[in-house]
């Protein structure tokens, strides 16, 4: 009786100086190298890859922001939203609907809507007609509202020139960045909203468009905070 005693009162020891040193191995030590080498060695991907403007973080390069008017009745949940056209536009982020747990911050759930390619489309093409609320639908507004919105007095954006990333939505619904061709085809309404010269646009669009990582990995891209960061400082000029 003592034996078995002695026996299962050694088991429990053994079994908790193993918890001690894997707690301590795995649930402090462990954590604090890979903390002590992120921040040492990637303090800036490690902290959320902030972007500073005098010092203060007005976003991170790794999420997308909405850029849009100030809402006449800012209590008012169900006004519409209106875009800044004086900035340039990210993708649409239609995520996965709107915060409904904390209402006091207006947030954006992540995530896709999960529809297919052909949601609402009549032998494989969205007709003008299409329903409401499927992709067809989204997409054609969308389209729409980019022809309209990026159409100047003296240029015309044609429907062919609209790029699939400007009238969809990542997979996240929070991409922070578009592409070359998303940018060029609103340099004209920037620059007009901005009193600026096309050029001096252009030359800034270019001058914030990344290539592909490594050179064959992703597609070219533009950090739509980091350009209009760059668009505030060229009209405070």
């Amino acid at each position: 009786m003592n034996n078995s005693f002695g026996n299962a009162a050694r088991l429990i020891g053994a079994g908790l100086r193993a918890l001690l040193v894997l707690t301590l191995v795995t649930g402090v030590i462990y954590p604090l190298v890979i903390t002590g080498v992120a921040q040492g060695l990637f303090s800036n991907k490690a902290n959320g890859s902030e972007i500073k403007v005098d010092d203060k973080v007005v976003g991170s390069e790794l999420i997308g922001q909405t850029y849009y008017l100030p809402k006449k009745n800012p209590d008012d949940a169900e006004e519409a939203s209106v875009a800044d056209l004086k900035w340039f536009q990210p993708r649409p982020s239609n995520g996965l609907g709107s915060n409904s747990v904390n209402t006091q911050y207006s947030l954006l759930l992540s995530g896709a809507t999960n529809r297919s390619g052909d949601n609402g489309a009549v032998d494989g093409k969205c007709p003008e007609n299409a329903e409401e609320g499927t992709l067809c639908a989204q997409v054609l507004g969308a389209k729409a509202a980019v022809i309209k919105d990026n159409s100047t007095a003296t240029y015309k954006v044609k429907p062919a020139d609209v790029p699939a990333d400007a009238v969809t939505s990542s997979g996240s619904g929070l991409d922070p960045d578009i592409s070359p061709e998303y940018a060029d085809l609103q340099v004209h309404r920037v620059a007009e909203k901005n009193n600026l010269d096309v050029k001096q646009v252009e030359k800034l669009v270019d001058e914030h468009t990344s290539g592909r990582t490594l050179g064959f990995i992703g597609e070219p891209r533009v950090n739509v905070l980091e350009l209009n960061i760059a668009l505030k400082q060229l009209t405070e000029k």
